[in-house]
């Protein structure tokens, strides 16, 4: 009995010690992976910890999934927030737009600080999405999807357009990568770290790209659209790093061969966006104003 009790308290144990392994064992490993050799003493206890914490958080993953549902059915704020398609769009445009316009200042200042077009060249990248994001949370913030069918179409041509002028900064970035060899050295952990948020990023851009279609609103089309692009982007930028970090030993025309691939696969989609999105948005503008012709005749012929 005592051995049952010992072994339920080691694999279960009180969510105090649980949270408080977290951390520890966060900065016990990176500690080891830094500054220590693989076969210290410290470097193994380090790996134990870790393995340990992992495995008691895995066997406590059924009971935070039940009770994360539970709270999400209780409390109403967060069942409004599942519910409420247009908030949750309002607060990820929001928050994209605040993030896109301290990065493009930032990237303007470093740009002018050290006088070089590289950093130019992103603030321009970051101030055309920050511009596309600003255009569509002033419609979302005022109308539901599909009440302004003509305006959100307007949008939706309007961020094609300005797609269109971001890819001239797109190209001056892929210039300045592959002419000047211009890249991105991180640290390994650093690194992984990127791949991991960047590949999460692309996977969730591309589902919510589809999932979104089922509101048949092109406003939020062209939303999902700005983080495709972006996620595309930010994967060009990860192979850069990852050449230069785990590249050492290929060539410079190696590196530049793989970046002007990739670059221009990148530069060629944002285009065809572009364009697809000018199109289809003439085309339900021009359809809403026919609409809108044959209801005006149909009225005037009953008069």
């Amino acid at each position: 009995m005592n051995r049952k009790k010992l072994g339920r308290a080691l694999l279960f144990p009180n969510i105090a010690v649980m949270l408080l392994l977290l951390p520890v064992s966060v900065a016990v490993l990176t500690y080891s992976l830094l500054y220590l050799a693989s076969d210290a003493a410290l470097a193994i206890a380090s790996y134990m910890i870790a393995m340990y914490t992992l495995t008691v958080w895995c066997l406590r993953v059924p009971r935070i999934i039940m009770f994360c549902k539970g709270f999400s059915q209780e409390n109403r704020y967060v069942r409004r927030w599942r519910e409420d398609d247009r908030l949750r769009m309002n607060v990820s445009l929001c928050g994209s737009l605040f993030w896109n316009v301290a990065y493009a200042v930032f990237q303007l200042a470093l740009g002018i600080y050290h006088r070089t077009f590289w950093f130019c060249s992103l603030a321009g990248y970051y101030f055309s999405l920050a511009v596309m994001r600003f255009f569509l949370v002033r419609h979302t913030r005022k109308y539901r999807p599909g009440e302004q069918m003509r305006a959100e179409n307007r949008r939706y041509r309007t961020c094609g357009w300005i797609f269109l002028v971001m890819n001239l900064a797109l190209s001056l970035m892929i210039f300045f990568m592959v002419y000047w060899n211009r890249t991105f050295h991180h640290h390994e952990i650093t690194s992984i770290t990127m791949a991991a948020y960047t590949f999460a990023a692309f996977a969730v851009a591309i589902v919510n790209l589809l999932r979104y279609r089922k509101y048949n609103s092109p406003v939020y089309s062209a939303s999902k659209a700005i983080s495709l692009a972006a996620a595309c982007v930010s994967m060009l930028t990860l192979e850069s790093t990852m050449l230069t970090t785990w590249g050492q030993n290929e060539t410079v025309a190696f590196r530049r061969l793989m970046l002007a691939a990739t670059g221009l696969a990148v530069s060629i989609f944002v285009l065809t966006m572009a364009i697809y999105m000018i199109v289809r948005g003439s085309a339900g503008v021009k359809q809403e104003i026919n609409g809108k012709q044959r209801k005006e005749n149909i009225y005037g012929k009953q008069k």
